[in-house]
């Protein structure tokens, strides 16, 4: 058991609950209006106990007012240790403060805006280092021409999950109810994108089709893909030809 578990479970000092009209004294000195009725009395260890008020300033719903006070062994008299306002269980609260670096949401960014990057980004890499991908190296050999970073594999892996989670994805609701043979991967619309990536991405090249120019999962799918082709109809068998010889005279 905790400290504070131990004092809360003491047994309450009596003399100190009792003194109400103290606590109280303590709060309307200085906010004189703002205190309402008394909620309760809890024990914080021996002759040692909190009384807690209604707090009516405005703006503060749920909160409470809650005065400590205490008094020495073998006396009556009870003297204030401390008053502070504290949330309730229902109190209103302020959302939780976010760091400013993660406050950042996908599709905040506008036109105009600028985000840096941070320089220990965890997603880039050097670009004289290797990007454990063998098409990025290849090209910037090949060219003579290097950026000055590049994503890392941890980059990648974050990138391709949030992709495969998202929208365009083999989850999203446009993919599960198209049929089960619609998959992006076989679809000649199917740009495969380059890279480690190209094993499971690609882009949507067809123009009616809701991903048209967005990278797509290659176990996405949609109603669009190019082999999803009307069935021939059925050709009618041709009736026998039939002869009414009744009416036919004779000679």
């Amino acid at each position: 058991m905790t400290r504070t578990a131990a004092h809360r479970s003491a047994r309450v000092d009596q003399v100190c609950a009792q003194a109400v009209d103290l606590a109280r004294l303590a709060i309307t000195e200085v906010e004189p209006d703002m205190v309402g009725e008394h909620l309760s009395v809890v024990s914080e260890g021996e002759r040692l106990v909190t009384h807690f008020f209604e707090c009516l300033l405005p703006g503060y719903r749920g909160w409470r007012w809650a005065v400590t006070v205490t008094r020495v062994p073998r006396s009556r008299h009870v003297t204030v240790c401390e008053t502070v306002l504290l949330p309730g269980p229902d109190a209103l609260l302020a959302p939780s403060w976010v760091p400013w670096q993660d406050r950042l949401q996908p599709g905040d960014l506008g036109v105009g805006d600028l985000l840096p990057t941070r320089h220990d980004d965890d997603r880039l890499v050097p670009g004289y280092l290797h990007s454990d991908d063998p098409a990025v190296e290849e090209v910037a050999w090949e060219l003579g021409l290097g950026r000055p970073r590049v994503m890392s594999r941890e980059g990648r892996m974050e990138t391709a999950q949030r992709w495969y989670d998202g929208e365009h994805g083999p989850g999203a609701p446009i993919s599960v109810a198209a049929p089960r043979a619609a998959r992006c991967g076989g679809c000649g619309f199917y740009l495969p994108l380059a890279g480690s990536l190209r094993q499971a991405f690609g882009v949507c090249g067809n123009v009616y089709a809701p991903d048209d120019g967005r990278v797509v999962s290659a176990d996405h799918g949609c109603g669009a893909h190019s082999e999803v082709l009307l069935q021939p109809e059925a050709a009618v068998d041709e009736l026998t030809t039939v002869y009414d010889d009744g009416e036919v005279e004779v000679s």
